[in-house]
Protein backbone atom coordinates (compact mmCIF):
# COMPACT_ATOMS: atom_id res chain seq x y z
CA UNK A 1 0.00 0.00 0.00
CA UNK A 2 2.78 2.24 -0.34
CA UNK A 3 1.54 3.95 -3.09
CA UNK A 4 -0.85 5.77 -1.04
CA UNK A 5 1.30 7.98 0.74
CA UNK A 6 2.85 10.38 -1.45
CA UNK A 7 -0.79 10.98 -3.35
CA UNK A 8 -2.96 11.49 -0.41
CA UNK A 9 -0.55 14.18 1.55
CA UNK A 10 -1.80 16.59 -1.18
CA UNK A 11 -5.61 15.44 0.14
CA UNK A 12 -6.17 16.74 2.91
CA UNK A 13 -6.42 13.87 4.82
CA UNK A 14 -4.64 12.63 7.90
CA UNK A 15 -0.65 12.26 7.18
CA UNK A 16 -0.17 8.67 6.22
CA UNK A 17 2.61 6.72 7.71
CA UNK A 18 5.45 6.07 6.10
CA UNK A 19 7.55 4.13 8.32
CA UNK A 20 9.16 0.58 5.78
CA UNK A 21 7.89 -1.63 8.29
CA UNK A 22 6.28 -1.94 11.43
CA UNK A 23 7.00 -1.90 14.85
CA UNK A 24 8.34 -5.81 16.12
CA UNK A 25 5.58 -8.14 17.41
CA UNK A 26 3.10 -5.58 16.33
CA UNK A 27 0.74 -8.37 14.90
CA UNK A 28 1.46 -10.45 17.80
CA UNK A 29 0.17 -8.10 20.07
CA UNK A 30 -2.79 -7.11 17.89
CA UNK A 31 -3.37 -11.04 17.73
CA UNK A 32 -3.34 -11.19 21.37
CA UNK A 33 -4.88 -8.40 22.64
CA UNK A 34 -7.41 -6.92 20.00
CA UNK A 35 -8.70 -9.45 17.86
CA UNK A 36 -12.07 -11.05 18.57
CA UNK A 37 -12.08 -14.20 20.61
CA UNK A 38 -13.14 -16.65 18.04
CA UNK A 39 -10.89 -15.47 15.48
CA UNK A 40 -8.00 -16.09 18.11
CA UNK A 41 -9.85 -19.56 18.76
CA UNK A 42 -9.92 -20.35 15.16
CA UNK A 43 -6.19 -19.97 14.93
CA UNK A 44 -4.94 -21.66 17.92
CA UNK A 45 -7.15 -24.77 17.17
CA UNK A 46 -6.34 -25.11 13.34
CA UNK A 47 -3.89 -27.97 12.40
CA UNK A 48 -1.29 -26.54 9.71
CA UNK A 49 -3.61 -27.68 6.77
CA UNK A 50 -7.12 -26.74 8.55
CA UNK A 51 -9.38 -24.09 6.62
CA UNK A 52 -10.28 -21.13 9.26
CA UNK A 53 -13.32 -20.15 7.69
CA UNK A 54 -16.95 -22.78 8.69
CA UNK A 55 -18.35 -20.98 5.41
CA UNK A 56 -15.70 -22.30 3.21
CA UNK A 57 -16.54 -25.34 1.03
CA UNK A 58 -13.69 -27.56 1.55
CA UNK A 59 -12.24 -28.44 5.16
CA UNK A 60 -9.04 -29.05 4.21
CA UNK A 61 -6.46 -27.53 2.18
CA UNK A 62 -5.67 -29.38 -1.28
CA UNK A 63 -2.89 -31.75 -1.46
CA UNK A 64 0.28 -30.58 -3.45
CA UNK A 65 0.45 -33.48 -5.54
CA UNK A 66 -2.73 -32.82 -6.32
CA UNK A 67 -2.43 -29.22 -7.20
CA UNK A 68 0.47 -29.73 -9.27
CA UNK A 69 -1.87 -32.05 -11.22
CA UNK A 70 -4.41 -29.99 -12.02
CA UNK A 71 -1.61 -27.04 -12.44
CA UNK A 72 0.71 -28.30 -14.98
CA UNK A 73 -2.10 -28.43 -17.89
CA UNK A 74 -2.87 -24.94 -17.00
CA UNK A 75 0.63 -23.59 -17.41
CA UNK A 76 0.21 -25.01 -21.31
CA UNK A 77 -2.83 -23.45 -21.92
CA UNK A 78 -1.70 -20.30 -20.53
CA UNK A 79 1.37 -20.39 -23.08
CA UNK A 80 -0.99 -20.94 -25.53
CA UNK A 81 -3.18 -18.02 -24.74
CA UNK A 82 -0.14 -15.45 -24.49
CA UNK A 83 0.58 -17.03 -28.09
CA UNK A 84 -2.76 -15.99 -29.05
CA UNK A 85 -2.63 -12.77 -27.97
CA UNK A 86 0.63 -11.95 -29.19
CA UNK A 87 -0.12 -13.57 -32.89
CA UNK A 88 -3.58 -12.05 -32.88
CA UNK A 89 -2.27 -8.68 -31.76
CA UNK A 90 -5.16 -8.71 -28.36
CA UNK A 91 -5.14 -6.52 -26.02
CA UNK A 92 -5.39 -7.89 -22.25
CA UNK A 93 -5.75 -6.72 -18.48
CA UNK A 94 -6.21 -8.38 -15.71
CA UNK A 95 -6.59 -6.46 -12.48
CA UNK A 96 -6.01 -8.63 -9.04
CA UNK A 97 -7.57 -7.20 -6.13
CA UNK A 98 -8.55 -7.60 -2.72
CA UNK A 99 -7.50 -7.21 1.18
CA UNK A 100 -3.99 -7.46 2.14
CA UNK A 101 -2.65 -11.00 2.32
CA UNK A 102 -5.50 -12.31 0.18
CA UNK A 103 -3.27 -13.58 -1.88
CA UNK A 104 -2.80 -11.29 -5.48
CA UNK A 105 1.03 -11.69 -5.48
CA UNK A 106 1.57 -15.41 -5.31
CA UNK A 107 -1.70 -15.65 -8.25
CA UNK A 108 0.16 -13.33 -10.36
CA UNK A 109 3.17 -15.42 -10.08
CA UNK A 110 1.81 -18.76 -11.13
CA UNK A 111 0.48 -16.52 -13.92
CA UNK A 112 3.07 -15.31 -15.34
CA UNK A 113 6.03 -18.23 -14.24
CA UNK A 114 6.19 -18.89 -17.71
CA UNK A 115 5.02 -16.22 -19.96
CA UNK A 116 7.60 -13.98 -21.94
CA UNK A 117 8.16 -11.00 -19.93
CA UNK A 118 8.64 -9.17 -22.72
CA UNK A 119 4.22 -9.18 -23.53
CA UNK A 120 3.35 -9.93 -20.16
CA UNK A 121 3.90 -7.75 -17.80
CA UNK A 122 2.77 -7.24 -14.18
CA UNK A 123 2.12 -3.58 -13.19
CA UNK A 124 2.26 -3.37 -9.09
CA UNK A 125 3.11 0.94 -8.64
CA UNK A 126 5.14 2.61 -6.49
CA UNK A 127 4.04 6.00 -4.63
CA UNK A 128 3.10 8.34 -7.57
CA UNK A 129 5.10 11.32 -8.01
CA UNK A 130 4.66 15.17 -7.15
CA UNK A 131 3.81 14.61 -10.81
CA UNK A 132 1.15 12.23 -10.84
CA UNK A 133 -0.05 13.54 -7.48
CA UNK A 134 -1.48 16.08 -9.18
CA UNK A 135 -2.80 14.63 -12.81
CA UNK A 136 -6.02 13.37 -13.64
CA UNK A 137 -6.35 9.93 -11.17
CA UNK A 138 -6.68 7.51 -13.57
CA UNK A 139 -3.65 9.12 -15.75
CA UNK A 140 -1.17 7.37 -14.35
CA UNK A 141 -2.59 3.91 -14.81
CA UNK A 142 -3.19 4.39 -18.48
CA UNK A 143 0.58 4.58 -19.49
CA UNK A 144 0.66 0.98 -18.22
CA UNK A 145 -2.29 0.10 -20.43
CA UNK A 146 -1.23 -3.20 -22.96
CA UNK A 147 -0.52 -2.24 -26.68
CA UNK A 148 -1.10 -5.02 -29.41
CA UNK A 149 -0.02 -8.64 -28.34
CA UNK A 150 0.22 -7.71 -24.78
CA UNK A 151 -1.06 -8.54 -21.41
CA UNK A 152 -1.15 -6.50 -18.44
CA UNK A 153 -1.52 -8.06 -14.65
CA UNK A 154 -2.23 -5.32 -12.29
CA UNK A 155 -1.14 -6.02 -8.58
CA UNK A 156 -3.71 -3.44 -7.20
CA UNK A 157 -5.26 -0.96 -9.46
CA UNK A 158 -6.94 2.60 -10.05
CA UNK A 159 -9.83 0.54 -7.57
CA UNK A 160 -7.20 1.78 -3.87
CA UNK A 161 -9.61 5.00 -4.53
CA UNK A 162 -12.31 2.76 -3.80
CA UNK A 163 -11.34 0.62 -0.83
CA UNK A 164 -8.27 1.48 0.91
CA UNK A 165 -8.34 5.24 0.51
CA UNK A 166 -12.05 5.88 2.24
CA UNK A 167 -10.82 3.72 5.34
CA UNK A 168 -7.93 5.36 6.29
CA UNK A 169 -9.00 8.81 4.96
CA UNK A 170 -6.51 9.24 2.11
CA UNK A 171 -9.34 10.26 -0.31
CA UNK A 172 -12.30 13.08 0.35
CA UNK A 173 -15.72 11.60 -0.13
CA UNK A 174 -16.35 13.69 -3.27
CA UNK A 175 -13.07 12.20 -4.58
CA UNK A 176 -14.56 8.88 -4.16
CA UNK A 177 -17.97 10.03 -5.35
CA UNK A 178 -15.88 11.26 -8.65
CA UNK A 179 -14.54 8.39 -8.99
CA UNK A 180 -17.39 5.89 -8.83
CA UNK A 181 -19.12 7.98 -11.27
CA UNK A 182 -16.16 7.96 -13.80
CA UNK A 183 -14.72 4.38 -13.38
CA UNK A 184 -17.47 2.59 -15.20
CA UNK A 185 -16.80 5.16 -18.13
CA UNK A 186 -12.98 4.56 -17.85
CA UNK A 187 -13.55 0.63 -18.04
CA UNK A 188 -16.15 0.93 -20.52
CA UNK A 189 -14.00 3.01 -22.93
CA UNK A 190 -11.30 0.80 -22.30
CA UNK A 191 -13.76 -2.49 -23.42
CA UNK A 192 -15.18 -0.38 -26.51
CA UNK A 193 -11.83 -0.30 -27.92
CA UNK A 194 -10.98 -4.08 -27.97
CA UNK A 195 -9.18 -4.20 -24.47
CA UNK A 196 -10.41 -7.42 -22.79
CA UNK A 197 -10.53 -6.46 -18.88
CA UNK A 198 -11.40 -9.06 -16.25
CA UNK A 199 -11.28 -7.89 -12.68
CA UNK A 200 -10.96 -10.20 -10.05
CA UNK A 201 -11.53 -9.84 -6.04
CA UNK A 202 -9.68 -12.28 -3.92
CA UNK A 203 -11.54 -12.09 -0.90
CA UNK A 204 -10.18 -13.79 2.43
CA UNK A 205 -11.64 -14.66 5.82
CA UNK A 206 -10.81 -12.90 8.75
CA UNK A 207 -8.80 -15.54 10.40
CA UNK A 208 -7.28 -16.56 7.51
CA UNK A 209 -5.48 -13.35 7.28
CA UNK A 210 -4.50 -12.78 10.44
CA UNK A 211 -2.59 -16.03 10.43
CA UNK A 212 -1.02 -15.28 7.32
CA UNK A 213 -0.03 -11.80 8.53
CA UNK A 214 1.78 -13.77 11.87
CA UNK A 215 3.03 -15.92 9.59
CA UNK A 216 4.90 -13.21 7.95
CA UNK A 217 5.84 -11.28 10.96
CA UNK A 218 7.55 -14.39 12.00
CA UNK A 219 9.54 -14.86 8.96
CA UNK A 220 12.37 -12.62 8.54
CA UNK A 221 12.61 -13.24 4.24
CA UNK A 222 8.88 -12.01 4.37
CA UNK A 223 9.12 -9.16 6.66
CA UNK A 224 8.83 -6.73 3.59
CA UNK A 225 5.43 -7.94 2.80
CA UNK A 226 4.49 -6.30 5.46
CA UNK A 227 4.00 -2.35 6.57
CA UNK A 228 2.40 -0.17 9.65
CA UNK A 229 -0.54 0.58 7.61
CA UNK A 230 -1.10 -3.49 7.44
CA UNK A 231 -1.01 -3.09 10.84
CA UNK A 232 -3.60 -0.63 11.40
CA UNK A 233 -5.76 -2.62 8.80
CA UNK A 234 -6.30 -5.56 10.78
CA UNK A 235 -8.36 -2.70 13.57
CA UNK A 236 -10.53 -1.57 10.34
CA UNK A 237 -12.28 -5.01 8.62
CA UNK A 238 -15.64 -3.49 9.13
CA UNK A 239 -14.58 -0.22 7.59
CA UNK A 240 -13.19 -2.54 4.75
CA UNK A 241 -16.09 -4.67 4.45
CA UNK A 242 -18.44 -1.66 4.05
CA UNK A 243 -16.24 -0.46 1.43
CA UNK A 244 -16.06 -3.60 -0.39
CA UNK A 245 -19.49 -3.76 -0.59
CA UNK A 246 -20.20 -0.23 -1.86
CA UNK A 247 -17.36 -0.85 -4.22
CA UNK A 248 -19.65 -3.89 -6.01
CA UNK A 249 -22.30 -2.03 -6.11
CA UNK A 250 -21.19 0.80 -7.64
CA UNK A 251 -18.22 -0.88 -10.40
CA UNK A 252 -20.10 -4.39 -10.97
CA UNK A 253 -22.19 -4.80 -13.88
CA UNK A 254 -23.08 -7.65 -16.58
CA UNK A 255 -20.27 -6.10 -19.29
CA UNK A 256 -17.63 -5.67 -17.03
CA UNK A 257 -18.15 -7.57 -14.44
CA UNK A 258 -16.13 -8.57 -10.87
CA UNK A 259 -15.50 -12.07 -10.34
CA UNK A 260 -14.71 -13.06 -6.47
CA UNK A 261 -12.40 -15.41 -5.88
CA UNK A 262 -12.24 -17.10 -2.52
CA UNK A 263 -8.49 -17.93 -1.29
CA UNK A 264 -8.62 -19.34 1.89
CA UNK A 265 -6.46 -22.03 0.40
CA UNK A 266 -4.06 -20.71 -1.51
CA UNK A 267 -4.18 -23.38 -3.98
CA UNK A 268 -7.05 -23.57 -5.10
CA UNK A 269 -7.85 -19.86 -5.52
CA UNK A 270 -4.73 -19.79 -8.11
CA UNK A 271 -6.44 -22.95 -9.76
CA UNK A 272 -10.00 -20.98 -9.31
CA UNK A 273 -8.00 -17.61 -10.75
CA UNK A 274 -6.41 -18.85 -13.83
CA UNK A 275 -9.50 -21.28 -15.38
CA UNK A 276 -11.37 -17.97 -15.25
CA UNK A 277 -8.86 -15.64 -17.25
CA UNK A 278 -8.78 -18.89 -19.84
CA UNK A 279 -12.02 -19.81 -20.01
CA UNK A 280 -13.35 -16.00 -20.62
CA UNK A 281 -10.74 -15.09 -23.22
CA UNK A 282 -11.60 -16.34 -26.81
CA UNK A 283 -7.78 -17.29 -27.75
CA UNK A 284 -7.85 -19.85 -30.48
CA UNK A 285 -7.00 -23.72 -29.81
CA UNK A 286 -8.82 -23.54 -26.27
CA UNK A 287 -8.46 -26.96 -24.77
CA UNK A 288 -11.34 -26.82 -22.64
CA UNK A 289 -10.95 -30.76 -21.15
CA UNK A 290 -7.34 -29.18 -19.72
CA UNK A 291 -8.88 -26.08 -18.43
CA UNK A 292 -11.66 -27.91 -16.58
CA UNK A 293 -14.53 -26.64 -14.85
CA UNK A 294 -14.69 -23.51 -12.59
CA UNK A 295 -15.63 -24.53 -9.17
CA UNK A 296 -18.61 -22.11 -8.61
CA UNK A 297 -18.21 -22.83 -4.60
CA UNK A 298 -14.81 -20.33 -5.25
CA UNK A 299 -15.09 -18.62 -8.37
CA UNK A 300 -18.67 -16.43 -8.80
CA UNK A 301 -19.88 -12.68 -8.73
CA UNK A 302 -19.94 -10.52 -5.44
CA UNK A 303 -23.14 -13.13 -4.68
CA UNK A 304 -20.48 -15.98 -3.34
CA UNK A 305 -18.78 -13.39 -1.06
CA UNK A 306 -18.98 -14.93 2.43
CA UNK A 307 -19.58 -13.66 5.69
CA UNK A 308 -15.68 -12.55 5.65
CA UNK A 309 -15.65 -11.41 9.90
CA UNK A 310 -14.81 -15.46 10.92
Amino acid sequence: MDELSAEHAEQGGPAPITDDAPKPDAVRHFFRNKAPKKIRQAIEAAGKKDILSPSYPYSRRISKKEYARQMAPLQIELVRMHDWVRRSGARVVVLFEGRDAAGKGGTIKRFTENLNPRTARVVALSTPSDVEAGQWYFQRYIRHLPSAGEIAFFDRSWYNRAVVEPVFGFCTPKQRADFFAQAPQFESMLVEDGIHLIKIWLTVSRAEQLNRFLAREEDPLKHWKLSPIDVQGLSRWDAYSEAIREMFEASHNPVIPWTVVRTDDKKRARLAAIRHVLNTLPYAGKDFAAIGKTDTALCGGPEIMPDENV
